[in-house]
């Protein structure tokens, strides 16, 4: 996300677009390492991994079933299906923690008594998570700080240690305390068999160990979803069965000046905090949020949005989560099925119509790149939705922008996952699971617990 203040233009128009680079945030103790942190994340976390994720509480989906939709987008990753088989671990038993990212190794930790099978993003009891990378904050990233769990062990690990989304809360919160945290901001996405869950997590760079967090609970009949930005803004901190948080969250704001020390707890905001928007993160995150809540609940309920997904009016934020409508669930009806009124029912979202959701182009909205409502230069001839990295580039102080859409060619690999509480506990959790563009690639079913890769 650009650091610096620039004029951007949409490659499809000539209207201006002003940047809004991020207020200073660094105490003086800070700046050496900052320094240091800003050539980092320059190559790494720029480049880096940008997925999507959906959730879908058990009140908003058919069958009752909780579902996940992950697309793991990077252009210099390959779809793979890793296999934890279940094990019994002698006592003081450790395993190594080596980065999922960049194969480096981290360090050693103690091995739990007993671990579940993990196939996949999923496990025997039903347990799945994905992630969204969202970055934050330069002076809090924590690679090469000496922590041990970054965001890819911490997903893995407590897959192999927990049945229940509370439990891999719990866990993950552990794990990066204890052994510290060796990557940026992510948004974790979790569902078990009755709930999901988005929990929002980042490190405490050079500042201290650990990181801090706010985790919720997808209302039931809600769907919530996240694209490389942080989302969550004041949260309640009284309600421990729907969100949960670490316990220094807001202190530790006041304590590296992100958060006035007079100003009310309940007054703080985890966005504004540690990833304040930019034109990007809107652009490029937030724009793909606006699309597939717009499938869900109309384009007049998104209109007011509008111009915060494009970048120009970061202060019109959009709800963490939507109510999908029974009109937009009937618009999304095959063909052949038989119409009737709509109802209760048609509320409800299937693993069908969820990676219908995760296809989108952003076709017939402002967004869509084909060039077929308004003039895009990317489009060419044939009006093509596809485009080249990277999403911007400059002419001298003039930065221009492509879309980032929802489905993407940089795809490494996509799953919709369900977890069926009505089914025995290795058939629990099914992964809809595909290599490459979630656009265009064929879907094969994986069992959390399956013993060996298809």
């Amino acid at each position: 996300r650009a650091q610096r203040s620039v004029t951007y233009r949409d490659a499809s128009t000539t209207s201006r677009v002003e940047g809004h680079p991020r207020p200073p945030t660094m105490p003086p103790r800070a700046v050496c390492h900052v320094a240091f942190l800003l050539l980092c994340f320059a190559s790494v976390v720029v480049p880096g991994k940008s997925c999507t994720n959906v959730l879908v509480s058990a009140g908003a989906s058919l069958d009752g079933s909780p579902l996940l939709a992950y697309n793991a987008d990077s252009g210099s990753l390959y779809g793979s299906v890793g296999l934890f088989p279940a094990k019994t671990h002698t006592p003081n038993t450790t395993r190594e923690v080596w980065s999922w990212d960049d194969a480096v190794f981290l360090g050693t930790i103690p091995e739990a008594e007993t671990t579940y099978n993990v196939i996949g993003n999923a496990n025997q009891f039903g347990l799945v998570i994905g992630e969204t990378t969202f970055g934050g904050l330069p002076e809090l990233d924590c690679h090469d700080s000496g922590g041990v769990m970054d965001y890819g062990s911490l997903i893995w690990i407590t897959l192999q240690r927990c049945k229940t989304c509370d439990c891999a809360i719990t866990t993950i919160d552990d794990l990066v305390q204890t052994h510290g945290y060796a990557s940026d901001g992510e948004s974790f996405s979790c569902v078990d068999t009755t709930s999901a869950w988005l929990m929002e997590l980042i490190g405490k760079g050079a500042f201290e160990k650990g990181a801090v967090w706010v985790a919720t609970r997808v209302p039931e009949g809600a769907v919530l979803a996240h694209a490389n930005q942080a989302r969550t803004s004041t949260f309640s901190m009284n309600d421990p069965s729907n969100v949960r948080f670490a316990a220094d969250v807001v202190d530790f704001a006041r304590r590296i000046g992100r958060f006035p020390e007079n100003a009310p707890d309940a007054k703080f905001d985890f966005t504004n905090a540690y990833d304040p928007l930019t034109f990007g993160g809107a652009r490029h995150g937030e724009s793909r949020v606006w699309d597939v809540y717009r499938q869900l609940v109309g384009d007049a309920a998104m209109a007011p949005y509008l111009e915060y997904a494009k970048g120009k009016d970061l202060g019109k934020r959009m709800p963490l989560f939507v109510f999908p409508t029974a009109a937009t669930a009937t618009k999304n009806k095959r063909k052949d099925e038989p119409s009737s009124e709509p109802d209760k029912r048609e509320t409800k979202l299937t693993v069908t119509q969820l990676i219908a959701l995760m296809r989108s182009k952003m076709e017939n909205s402002w967004f869509d790149t084909r060039g077929l409502h308004r003039a895009d230069l990317g489009a060419g001839p044939g009006h093509s939705a596809y485009r080249a990295r990277p999403l911007t580039w400059s002419d001298g102080d003039t930065e221009y922008a492509n879309e980032r859409t929802v489905s993407t060619q940089q795809t490494a690999w996509t799953f919709v996952a369900a977890s069926r509480a009505d089914l025995p506990a290795p058939v629990r959790a099914i992964q809809w699971w595909a290599p490459d563009d979630s656009g265009t690639s064929l879907r094969v079913p994986i069992y959390g617990g399956a013993t060996r890769v298809p």
